[in-house]
């Protein structure tokens, strides 16, 4: 989320890939420039970082500068593949990695926040669709990222999929949920990974600025906080590369001051 999730990546990230022996790094990049998608200069930074791959979600599409990294299917970075047929971008592609190949799918619920009036495409029929599509392709595992404000949607999706993939992984509120775990036929869940920025603030913005809104009805722009503490929310998962699907899933959540 912003400058502050930026910093905390690039101060962190290198560390726990060595205290986790981390594969592969996922990380969630649609708040990632000023909150508002991921422009390819903080790509770059996420990347040098230690990101392997990055995922989109409601504001991905609002850096326009990032569109031709979205489309191809050489560059670890997508937007959510159930936006209608036209959209710039790829929803899911592959990366390639010391062990195999890996899949990632972006999905985004069907109703989220400031995109909640328009029509999304089916995200369950989109990602039988891919998954169809991409059988007969060999690889390590396959993950999926389910950006969303129904808890409902985040769950069923995870139990939807269980067995036919390696994780879903759910997101958009920022806070995350006490329910990282392996369903019981091999996929790691969570309903919501939650986020890498300030911790006393409204979802990463002034909590001020968000009392304002709701207290005095005045419209107002979000002012992202940058006053520590700071955290780093996520999800840590083995994968057993004979079957695809998952052995453990922990959730990660660091407090730095």
């Amino acid at each position: 989320m912003g400058s502050v999730g930026l910093e905390l990546v690039e101060a962190n990230l290198p560390k726990l890939r060595d205290r986790y022996n981390l594969d592969f790094v996922l990380a969630q990049a649609e708040n990632t420039t000023s909150g508002k998608g991921c422009s390819p200069e903080d790509y770059q930074r996420l990347r040098a970082a230690g990101v392997d791959f990055c995922t989109g979600g409601n504001w991905t599409l609002w850096q326009k500068s990032s569109y031709d990294l979205l489309a191809d299917p050489a560059q670890p970075i997508i937007r959510p593949a159930n936006y209608p047929e036209g959209t710039p971008g790829l929803g899911y592609k592959y990366a390639q990695t010391k062990l195999g190949k890996v899949l990632v799918i972006s999905l985004l619920g069907q109703t989220v926040g400031r995109n909640s009036g328009i029509v999304m495409d089916n995200p369950l029929a989109v990602v039988d669709s891919i998954l169809e599509q991409e059988q007969h392709v060999t690889r390590l595992a396959t993950i999926v990222n389910f950006h969303g404000d129904f808890s409902s949607e985040k769950v069923v999706i995870g139990q939807y999929l269980d067995g036919r993939v390696s994780a879903v992984i759910g997101d958009h509120w920022h806070v995350p949920t006490a329910d990282a775990r392996v369903l019981p036929k091999g996929t790691a869940h969570i309903t919501d990974v939650g986020m890498v920025g300030a911790l006393n603030a409204s979802l990463g913005v002034k909590t001020e600025v968000i009392v304002q809104r709701w207290r005095d009805n005045k419209t107002n722009a979000n002012v992202l906080e940058s006053a520590k503490p700071w955290q780093l929310n996520g999800l840590i998962f083995e994968v057993n590369p004979r079957t695809g699907l998952a052995l453990s899933a922990e959730s990660l959540n660091q407090i730095y001051d």
